[in-house]
């Protein structure tokens, strides 16, 4: 089959790799149909480099139609339609149980200290093969599949797999109090359907980003935007606005490649042009994000007010401003979404016609799965109005 394959910093390939096979009875393959592009991918493309081996296949936000099943699943049926979360949980373990998905006691990554292992995303997170792929491999397959219905376009529920769910989760982390306000910090993927799912929930939302193209899409669905470019500080925007006190929450939805942090710009870099064998220890015991958005987040926060984090962090020796946090009263959720968790609510909007959360309006590319290489650079310069990618195999 055709993959996406990682082979260094800012260099993936589309390449024939073997196709996947059932390999345990609660296995399923499924033919791929359609596959994004997420913000997070951008961290191998760009920083995580270490933890990747030449060959990888990248993706982790997968829909088709089910090939093969192992024996032991009985629910899903060659044929079916189906999304596959990104997290890889049972569904019966001591954390699923507790709706902890992405922190699954069957998949966790123990040699890691990681959490439940994740479809295309490094040694720390599993190693297992993507979904940028022809066709993919399903662990837990007795759990994770999302059966969903034939007939709309694949753009109805493809971000079932990472991308609503996670901006679900945010929302529900930042627990903003009814008619409250919220600002989402970031205006890729995610921060655009979190910004839309608190709008659709009752709360005022200001958005902030410096790139016009995502701040007219996140208008063109009626959220109040901050222009981050065309502000001297973002948080005494946000304050002016908001009678001096600043949201009730706010959503970090940028992560540890944030503008605006020079410093640990450098030690990214830095870190990134030595070995492997050197790099990935320094990473994973002294690694330093970039935290311009979670400072922005913690300044313009209102006192006792909650900052949920979903941009994804990596670092082991980041500085947070304690003394400010604890003056203010802050609260602090974060985490990988928990994606099984947060499918009842979301099903409804995304098969109810009148498409509630504009999930038609996301996607600014849809691409052959062979243009990949073009998609990610593409998506890493934020040229040609690049918001959202999707690859069709």
């Amino acid at each position: 089959m055709r993959a996406v394959t990682w082979h260094g910093k800012r260099d993936v390939r589309v390449e024939d790799v073997p196709d996947p096979v059932i390999k345990e009875p609660n296995d399923a393959v499924i033919r791929v149909t359609s596959t994004g592009i997420c913000g997070s991918d951008l961290h191998l493309y760009e920083v995580l480099g270490p933890f990747m081996a030449e060959g990888d296949i990248l993706g982790h936000e997968a829909m088709g139609v089910v090939e093969e099943v192992g024996p032991e699943i009985t629910h899903l049926k060659p044929g079916d339609r189906v999304v596959i979360p990104f997290n890889i949980s049972c569904g019966h373990c001591h954390m699923c149980g507790m709706e902890l998905y992405a922190q699954c006691e069957t998949t966790q990554v123990r040699e890691q200290g990681t959490g439940a292992a994740l479809f295309g995303y490094t040694r720390l997170y599993g190693q297992v093969p993507g979904g940028q792929a022809e066709y993919l491999r399903v662990p837990e397959a007795q759990f994770g599949p999302i059966r969903v219905p034939d007939g709309p376009p694949d753009e109805r529920f493809v971000y079932l797999s990472d991308v609503l769910p996670t901006a679900w989760q945010a929302v529900a982390f930042a627990e903003i109090p009814e008619g409250g306000s919220v600002t989402v910090l970031g205006l890729g993927p995610i921060g655009q359907m979190c910004a839309r799912i608190a709008r659709h929930l009752g709360h005022r939302v200001i958005g902030v980003d410096g790139v016009a193209a995502r701040l007219e899409l996140a208008a063109r669905h009626g959220i109040e935007v901050i222009d981050a470019s065309e502000v001297t500080a973002v948080p005494e925007e946000i304050r002016a606005r908001t009678a001096g006190r600043g949201t009730d929450s706010v959503i970090d939805a940028v992560g540890m490649e944030a503008h605006g942090s020079p410093a640990a710009k450098i030690a990214q870099t830095l870190t990134g042009l030595l070995p492997d064998a050197l790099a990935a220890p320094l990473m994973t015991n002294a690694g330093v994000d970039r935290l311009a958005a979670l400072n922005q987040a913690i300044d313009g926060v209102r006192r006792g007010g909650v900052i949920s984090v979903i941009g994804v962090y990596g670092g082991m020796t980041d500085p947070l401003p304690m003394l400010r946090m604890f003056d203010k009263g802050i609260t602090l959720r974060m985490g990988q979404a928990h994606v099984r968790r947060w499918i009842s609510p979301l099903m409804p909007l995304v098969t109810d016609d009148a498409d509630p959360l504009g999930v038609m309006d996301l996607a600014t590319h849809k691409m052959p799965l062979e243009d990949a290489a073009k998609a990610y650079e593409m998506f890493q310069k934020k040229a040609d109005g690049a918001i959202k990618v999707l690859l069709r195999p």
